[in-house]
């Protein structure tokens, strides 16, 4: 049965940290702005339909919109269950963070061969974030035609954007990103 008062709640909180006014959100999704108050009131239950409208213009899965808030759930993932990602150039990312429902980070450690240029990444969708940290040698970063060098111990910090990896050195780097998307993440998604 749908608690319309956690929905409410779960839409002001998304719509609230998405910086949208109840009438910015009713011009992306098509819904009323006095059925969006009224849902978040818990004054009405929505269609599925509206549900999903939504979600969509919330960035969202429909799944990630109604699951419950999970504050005690723990998930426990094991070196062996990590998905491992070998690129061509003999560079590898290993993806850290399970794929929660709902949840919209993002966490991957990569090892990139001495002179191994990873390339560019796209974008993360409009809002995301992204935080980089050197474990070992010297990475090349380019953000926005901008090319930072970070070395072991520096960390990075990004609104999420076209952007580039390299190793220059004689030695491996190894480096962490990670990243807050304002999309929800599947397996088969893993980027940096």
């Amino acid at each position: 049965m749908l608690e319309l008062d956690a929905l409410g709640v779960r839409v002001r909180e998304l719509r609230v940290a998405q910086g949208l006014g109840l009438q910015a959100l009713s011009s992306i999704t098509g819904v009323s702005v006095s059925m969006l108050s009224a849902i978040e009131r818990a004054e009405k239950a929505p269609t599925v339909v509206v549900l999903s409208r939504i979600a969509d213009g919330l960035k969202v899965t429909l799944g990630g919109l109604l699951a419950p808030l999970e504050s005690d759930r723990v998930v426990l993932r094991r070196a062996a269950e990590h998905e491992i990602i070998d690129e061509p150039g003999g560079w590898r990312r290993v993806v850290l963070s399970p794929v929660i429902p709902g949840v919209n980070f993002e966490w991957i450690r990569t090892r990139l061969p001495a002179h191994c240029d990873a390339g560019a990444f796209p974008a993360y969708a409009p809002g995301s974030h992204e935080f980089v940290s050197v474990e070992t040698g010297t990475l090349h970063a380019t953000i926005a035609e901008e090319v930072y060098e970070l070395l072991a111990g520096d960390t990075l910090y990004f609104p999420s954007g076209t952007h580039a990896y390299a190793n220059h050195g004689d030695a491996p780097c190894t480096y962490a990103v990670a990243a807050l998307i304002m999309r929800p993440r599947t397996a088969s998604t893993p980027r940096d």
